[in-house]
């Protein structure tokens, strides 16, 4: 098994840990849920967002993407990405960069998802604790996904480098072997014709005494 695979499989499983750790976030937007129906108290230790998703609506829809067909993978990028660039702000940005740092379907894109993200906690008034949190901790998996790809990245180069280099150099010693030979060849072709004309001197001697 590949570095991608592994890179892939661990992410999928940090991506399906950090929806069930935040299961237990969902009691805080429930709270401020009820304080808008009218029945409870609002809470003292976190402003209620008017308008912000419930935390359930998030680790919901980052399940599906997760579990679902290619087709339920598409159509649920495509959602968060249209609501992003016609109504943004930051829920639909935090939902749309979960989806890109989501593993497990084609549209995941680390790296956009970090700079998303990171554009989404700069507006971190306008967000609940609970996205506060669900954008933290996905931006924390991201950065570390593309660090990883990036030290891979350059250790597959350095190789690739390293094995040109090596290739070329062996390429090198190859041509001056075969310039060596080619040189004793030479010699030695020099020296038999040399050695005809004194044989041939010799005979001529020998036949006129």
């Amino acid at each position: 098994m590949d570095n991608n695979s592994i890179t892939i499989r661990l992410a999928r499983v940090t991506a399906v840990a950090v929806i069930v750790s935040l299961a237990s976030g969902c009691a805080t937007a429930s709270k401020a849920t009820d304080w808008l129906r009218g029945r409870d108290t609002p809470p003292t230790d976190e402003a209620v967002i008017l308008g912000a998703p419930d935390a359930d609506e998030y680790l919901m829809e980052l399940y599906e993407l997760t579990s679902g067909d290619a087709y339920k993978q598409s159509d649920i990028y495509e959602d968060a990405r249209s609501a992003a660039q016609l109504t943004p702000g930051p829920n639909t940005n935090l939902r749309f960069g979960l989806v890109l740092a989501t593993p497990g379907h084609p549209q995941t894109d680390p790296g956009q998802a970090e700079s998303v993200l990171s554009g989404v906690l700069s507006e971190s008034e306008l967000l609940t604790s609970a996205e506060i949190s669900l954008a933290t901790i996905y931006l924390h998996n991201v950065a570390r996904l593309n660090l990883a790809s990036s030290e891979a990245r350059s250790l597959r180069e350095s190789t690739s480098r390293a094995a040109r280099n090596e290739a070329q150099a062996t390429g090198r010693r190859i041509a001056e072997v075969e310039a060596e030979n080619q040189r004793l060849r030479q010699e030695l072709e020099d020296a038999e014709q040399k050695l005809e004309a004194i044989t041939t001197i010799e005979r001529s001697i020998r036949e006129q005494e």
